[in-house]
């Protein structure tokens, strides 16, 4: 399973998790894609181990190769470091 992560700093009003509700501050967005293509879409605060699922994110790649193009439209969406 082939993993990315990228420090992001998402706007005020955060990310929403599954586990824990909205997150707001300096992240790190972690994509992760089977060889079917499944992705999962997590974030943790920088230098924290535990990951939380972002809620609604996942999907399912019709080639996994897209991988990479996902999560980097993933941080262009998620990362407001202006706000």
């Amino acid at each position: 399973m082939a993993e990315l992560c990228t420090k992001i700093t998402v706007a005020r009003g955060g990310v929403m998790t599954d586990e824990v509700g909205v997150i707001t501050g300096e992240l790190e967005l972690c994509t992760s894609c089977d060889e079917n293509g499944q992705v999962r879409v997590s974030v943790r605060y920088l230098g924290a181990d535990e990951l939380y699922a972002l809620s609604a994110a996942g999907c399912t790649l019709h080639d996994a190769r897209d991988h990479q193009a996902l999560h980097q439209s993933l941080v262009g969406v998620l990362n407001r470091p202006e706000g």
